[in-house]
């Protein structure tokens, strides 16, 4: 039976739960343990697919293909457990199954309520694969006094007190605000919020305390009293130069020790350490740096590629070179020549999206990077702007674009060398779609398998000619058009393994020049930095080196 973390936040939302119950995991691997890490969210999205970059940030997904919050991207960069779509729940999903049993007749005719059954489906969540690691660590969304939050702070008040006594502990994050005018930081804020906790039935086992400033002793001593909660079990959390500071820094904190020792458990196993000092040494000692250029539409928020800029900077780590990432809205390029904006980078990334909003502007910087010999790496739309780019200017289908925009415009005006995936293999069976479908959780998405073409560029990277991806996209290059672009220097390097669907394109005679339909950023990690990454990042060190 495993052992229950519950992971909550007051104060403010943003203080990093996600990213304490990451290291805290990788901590706890550290000392030889198995972890599994969830994430409960309350608002009312079935999940987060359809929401606005800007509203949540990026949407990560699994390999079963769920579309998840971003801190399940944590989750698996810092413990290397592949998340899956039982790690991610929100309250639309809770009320969503449990009205879909009403309307079935589960309940045999009873009144439904929150209290039990909204609980009832919450609890059962959490006990999925009770049995299968050491730990369960669960992050509540949101902070604790949410009407939202309620009716999960309510399941996990139940499912403390029906367990066995020492199976479940509570962590919870608080921010200490520094005042200024009184030179002092102030530890009310974190009373209030344990209060609220104390008020629905819940007490912290451990206290995380966020703060941009040291901590005194006192202050501690301080929160402990009136929060009680063992002074050692009060964990001062700081600023970090990298999250990836994170898993040293909180046990140098007592992070670890402190959960451990909630848990009875002396002595307790050492830990190994080993991998998380090599990270910080080839983040720390790095030799060098260059510069790449994100050309996007969501720049405005960098959460919204939050996973790629994580694996450029696996990238570095792997050639123990810095690398500066620079964000340049695309829709600049649709008014100026892109030259200016990009002739001082070493590399250009053209990440994904939806819409036709900018799509003028990748086209532009994809034909710079293939003409001036920079290293370009296009994921998922950019993949689709460099085939549509190639089109254009090589293969003379002067007005190729992609069926998606002109079904957003609702008139035609491309030549679609990009359309909308009527059907695809998943498994051993056919899925179907049309563009009138509903838009939550009917397009590809999860890990699929390519076939590589033996001694391609994108073969000699991975060192193998099978691979698995992730993937989420509604829209895939015209198969149709394979011959007439590889004729003008294109090479569909990668396939779905039916032949169907291209899934890698490269140009030919070009130093390094990679579009995928894929997500490679979504499975890259420090310790094991994806393929792709690693070797675009030498790449331009290969560029900034002959600058």
């Amino acid at each position: 039976m495993a052992r229950y973390i519950f992971i909550t936040g007051g104060v403010v939302s943003s203080l990093g739960k996600g990213l304490a119950s990451a290291a805290l995991g990788a901590l706890l691997q550290a000392r030889g343990y198995t972890v599994r890490l969830r994430k409960l969210d309350p608002y009312l999205n079935v999940d987060p697919g359809t929401m606005s970059p800007f509203e949540h940030g990026e949407v990560f997904v699994t390999d079963d293909g769920a579309e998840t919050d971003l801190d399940l991207g944590h989750y698996e960069r810092f413990t290397g457990v592949s998340a899956r779509q039982t790690d991610s729940i929100s309250s639309g999903r809770i009320y969503s199954n449990v009205l879909e049993k009403e309307r079935r007749g589960d309940y045999l005719g009873k009144t439904i309520q929150v209290i039990p059954h909204v609980t009832n489906e919450i609890k059962d969540f959490l006990r999925i694969g009770d049995e299968e690691v050491d730990f369960m660590l669960c992050e509540i969304g949101g902070t604790v006094g949410d009407i939202e939050g309620l009716p999960f702070f309510e399941s996990i008040r139940q499912f403390i007190h029906e367990r066995p006594r020492g199976q479940s502990i509570l962590m919870h994050l608080t921010l200490l605000p520094y005042l200024a005018a009184s030179g002092e930081l102030k530890t009310k804020p974190t009373q209030h919020s344990v209060k609220e906790l104390q008020s629905i039935g819940l007490a912290p086992d451990v206290l995380v305390c966020r703060s941009e400033h040291p901590i005194p002793d006192r202050e501690l001593e301080k929160i402990a009293l009136f929060c009680n909660v063992r002074k050692e079990h009060v964990i001062p959390a700081y600023d970090l130069k990298t999250i990836y500071e994170a898993p040293l820094a909180y046990h140098r904190a007592g992070l670890d020790q402190a959960v451990l020792d909630a848990f009875g458990i002396t002595p307790a196993p050492k830990p190994n350490l080993a991998r998380w000092i090599d990270v910080m040494d080839r983040l720390t000692h790095a030799e060098g740096q260059v510069r790449v250029a994100i050309v996007g539409k969501y720049t405005q928020l960098e959460d919204a590629y939050k996973s790629i800029a994580e694996a450029l900077t696996h990238g570095g780590m792997a050639n123990r070179t810095r690398v500066k990432a620079e964000w340049i809205d695309a829709e600049i390029f649709e008014r100026e020549d892109p030259a200016p904006y990009l002739e001082n980078f070493h590399a250009i990334l053209v990440p994904g999206g939806f819409g036709e909003r900018g799509t003028e502007g990748k086209i532009k910087a994809a034909q710079f990077a293939r003409e001036k010999k920079i290293p370009y790496l296009g994921i998922c739309l950019g993949m689709q702007m460099a085939v549509i780019e190639a089109a254009r200017n090589l293969a003379g289908v002067t007005n190729a674009g992609s069926e998606e925009f002109d079904v957003e415009a609702g008139a035609k005006r491309f030549t679609p060398v990009v359309y909308h995936l009527k059907e695809w293999i998943q498994g051993n069976h056919v899925v179907a779609r049309k563009t009138t479908d509903d838009k939550g959780g009917t397009m590809r998405l999860g890990a699929y398998t390519a076939a590589l073409t033996p001694g391609s560029h994108v073969a000699q990277i991975y060192g193998t000619t099978t691979i698995e991806e992730r993937h989420r996209h509604r829209y895939e290059v015209d198969a149709k058009y394979i011959t007439e672009l590889e004729k003008c220097g294109l090479i569909f390097s990668g396939m779905s393994p039916d032949g169907r669907l291209p899934e890698i394109v490269e140009v030919k005679d070009h130093p390094w020049f990679i579009g995928v339909q894929f997500h490679p950023e979504l499975k890259s990690k420090p310790f094991a930095p994806h393929p792709l990454f690693a070797d675009f990042v030498r790449a331009a060190k290969e560029v900034e080196r002959l600058v």
